[in-house]
């Protein structure tokens, strides 16, 4: 059997590595290592939870021993789709790299720039960054990327979703040609082969598991549910007590920030320990609520796929889908927050009528036939979701030309109730009775310079065409 030391590591990092309590690599590190610490370029594919991180920690570590950083001049460069995920990679090299005196240098977005520019005014062996921040120092004139000799591009598919592509192609040419590329991703779809292609020279491709496999020890199951949200929160509530037994601590995807604040106050409201994590919640409060959750000062943490790609958090035991994914790449992201390094676990996912056609997109990717869960619903709501279903439903929008009908009638009934005013207040109506309809209307516009104030708007001019008489018909 491989051990940490056939990989030829430094003493310095195997010891740490003892320390952390492994002996044994799994597949990816014992495919990637070697040829990372060859200087040669690697293409790793591994589901989430297989252990990549420590792929291109130790040997960068290993590789680091040698030389020394410059200031505003850093020796490697790794990039990362989100803050949570650098953040993480940062605590990797705490903990391999306790045996060296390296400086680490976190570039992420919601801290200071002052505090990141001091850091790397006194140089950065090791820069961790998300693409954004990254390019926001180097505009400002504050990075120079010319020393970069080894470049990691970790979750390259989550990057692809992010939209960042564009972003590391710029990033890319600030480094010089002749560095050595490391690719991680998840998922190997035809982009991102064709991304990989581009920034690798002739790499040695690292497999260890079908692109988009879920992890063996993760038990997945479908539960029915409505469509309405109310619906799906006590479907919700009844699997988790359900889970009880099992249930050590668990993470709630949902697809929209607003969704996850509204599960995270209805959770809190039935009695439940959760928490929220979103991306529109600044850095302090987003990095102190997962570490909360790894503190298991709270069991539930509602999220959005911020916390989908590449969180290390060894110990949790389910992950419920509140909403199926759009991209069927994401659910394999999700549910391997569970069951990961060889525990079991366990992934539930809410489906309602629309969601078939995700649920059909997931089982091809996927090749796997996800078993439905019978579920003896208990069809408890809130108070605030029986208010929620006898809320009377909205009429439907009008139309603008609807609208412009509505308005023209409303017009002319009210200029014909001004009108019915003005003629029974007017003393011309009282001569008008002795005559007919007509001929008392008739003359009441005759009369109405004598006995009445000049109308609002002619002034003391009345114009002649409203002074002739009509001849009855």
């Amino acid at each position: 059997m491989t051990t940490f030391s056939d990989l030829g590591l430094s003493a310095k990092v195997l010891s740490a590595v003892s320390d952390a309590g492994y002996d044994t690599p799994t597949p990816i590190q014992a495919g990637a290592i070697p040829p990372a610490l060859e200087r040669k370029d690697v293409l790793g594919i591994a589901q989430t939870g297989t252990g990549k991180t420590a792929s291109f920690v130790l040997p960068m570590l290993t590789l680091l021993e040698r030389g020394r950083a410059r200031a505003r001049m850093p020796r490697t460069l790794i990039l990362e789709p989100t803050r949570e995920l650098a953040a993480q990679v940062a605590e990797n090299f705490d903990k391999y790299g306790k045996n060296h005196r390296l400086n680490i240098a976190l570039l992420i977005g919601g801290v200071s720039f002052e505090e990141q520019d001091r850091k790397l005014e006194r140089g950065a062996d090791v820069l961790i960054a998300t693409p954004g921040r990254l390019l926001d120092h180097c505009e400002r004139g504050k990075l120079l990327m010319t020393g970069v000799d080894l470049f990691v591009i970790d979750e390259a598919d989550r990057m692809l979703d992010m939209g960042f592509i564009p972003d590391i192609e710029r990033i890319a040419k600030l480094i010089p040609f002749t560095r050595q590329t490391l690719f991680f991703s998840a998922t190997m779809p035809p982009v991102i082969q064709t991304l990989a292609d581009q920034f690798l020279q002739n790499p040695t491709r690292v497999e260890v598991a079908p692109p988009s496999s879920t992890a063996k020890t993760v038990t997945q199951r479908l539960v029915a549910t409505g469509s309405k949200d109310y619906d799906k929160r006590a479907v919700l509530r009844d699997i988790i007590r359900s889970q009880a037994d099992s249930l050590q601590n668990g993470i709630i995807f949902c697809n929209r920030k607003r969704a996850v604040s509204e599960l995270y106050r209805s959770l809190e409201r039935h009695g439940f320990s959760a928490g929220a994590l979103h991306g529109d919640m600044d850095q302090r409060s987003r990095m102190s609520m997962l570490q909360a959750f790894k503190d298991n000062k709270i069991t539930l943490l509602v999220a959005s796929d911020v916390a989908a790609r590449g969180l290390d958090i060894p110990a949790v035991s389910h992950v419920f889908n509140f909403d199926i994914p759009t991209h069927a790449e994401d659910y394999v992201h999700r549910i391997g927050r569970t069951g990961r390094a060889g525990r079991e676990g366990a992934a539930f996912s809410l489906i309602a009528k629309s969601d078939k056609k995700y649920i059909d997109a997931i089982e091809k990717l996927t090749d796997t036939k996800i078993e439905w869960l019978e579920l003896e619903t208990s069809q408890s709501v809130s108070d605030e979701d029986d208010k929620a279903k006898s809320k009377p439903a909205r009429k439907p929008r009008k139309s603008k030309a609807d609208k412009e009908k509505e308005t023209v009638s409303e017009l002319q009934e009210d200029a014909a109730t001004v009108e019915a005013v003005d003629v029974a207040k007017s003393p011309a109506n009282d001569r008008g009775k002795a005559s007919s309809n007509k001929r008392g209307n008739r003359n009441r516009r005759n009369d109405r310079h004598d006995n009445e104030p000049t109308p609002v708007g002619f002034g003391d001019d009345i114009p002649a065409f409203m002074m002739i008489e009509l001849k009855a018909s």
